[in-house]
């Protein structure tokens, strides 16, 4: 994800009042960088300024995420291309239960404002967009904190419903792909006998068509753009191309220079390839 922040405009005006609220494009520079504190406070000025937008609830959801899996140490890559350490139920470290108490009330005001715009404009876009982005949080803290891999699956669908619904009215909103190309991968890693019982609308478990999706994120995006980087580096370590894997990590590292987890991942990375780091 490129950085896509705006300066305030409202600096040109200071006679006529303060500065303009921040945009969640700050606040997500900020997440991306994993200064949780920073980017919930953005958030919440964000939330301050337009309490009934769904969005900046939902990617306060995203934060709690990110805290809790950062924390957990399941964003390194020794977890995540490890399929028996994602399915095995116990957990080097429990769930913060405060933490999760956060995340859920998120999760709940996300769909109480989405749903409501839901009812006056049932093609809003921004809602759709909102409550695909919480249902999917749901299902990774599901899946990857509380360890309920299969239950997680029915969260994964709604996503993937919402960000359907939208692709069908805007096919350029390019960052609903991100939802739409995971679960077109995800099912598509499923066992045969599990896949059979498992449907996704628009989703025929196509691997490649999954990636492509993804690639189209990374370059076409706006707010997963990063985010994109980051499950394909993952896919790609998964599917044995680590230089693929390194070029994502370079960018993601250069554009995150705060982020200490791409750049212990990438230093790993280039020990592995017997490339020197900077």
């Amino acid at each position: 994800m490129t950085r896509f922040w705006l300066l305030a405009v409202g600096i040109a005006f200071p006679a006529l009042g303060g500065a303009a609220p921040p945009t969640i494009d700050e606040a997500l520079l900020r997440l991306y960088d994993f200064n949780f504190p920073v980017a919930h406070q953005l958030l919440d000025q964000c939330i301050a300024a337009n309490p009934q937008d769904p969005l900046p609830y939902a990617f306060r959801s995203s934060a709690y995420l990110f805290y809790e899996l950062d924390r957990m140490r399941i964003l390194e890559s020794e977890f995540l291309i490890d399929d028996q350490r994602i399915a095995e139920k116990k957990r080097p470290m429990a769930p913060d239960p405060a933490v999760r108490a956060q995340f859920l009330k998120s999760l709940e005001d996300t769909e109480t404002r989405g749903e409501a715009a839901l009812k006056v404009n049932p093609d809003d876009r921004r809602a759709l967009f909102a409550l695909s982005v919480a249902q999917g949080v749901a299902t990774d803290y599901m899946a990857l904190v509380e360890k309920h891999q299969f239950s997680s699956l029915s969260l994964a669908k709604r996503s993937n419903n919402y960000a359907q619904r939208l692709l069908k009215l805007d096919p350029k909103f390019y960052d609903a792909y991100l939802t739409a190309g995971l679960s077109e991968y995800m099912v598509g890693s499923l066992p045969f006998f599990i896949r059979w019982f498992v449907h996704f609308d628009n989703v025929a478990g196509s691997k490649d068509r999954g990636k492509e999706s993804l690639e189209l994120v990374a370059h076409e995006g706006h707010y997963f753009r990063a985010f994109a980087k980051i499950l394909l580096g993952i896919i790609d370590l998964r599917e044995k191309r680590p230089q693929d894997a390194q070029k994502l990590l370079v960018d993601l590292a250069h554009d995150y220079p705060e982020n200490p987890l791409f750049r212990k991942e990438l230093a790993k990375l280039n020990s592995r390839l017997g490339v020197a780091s900077n």
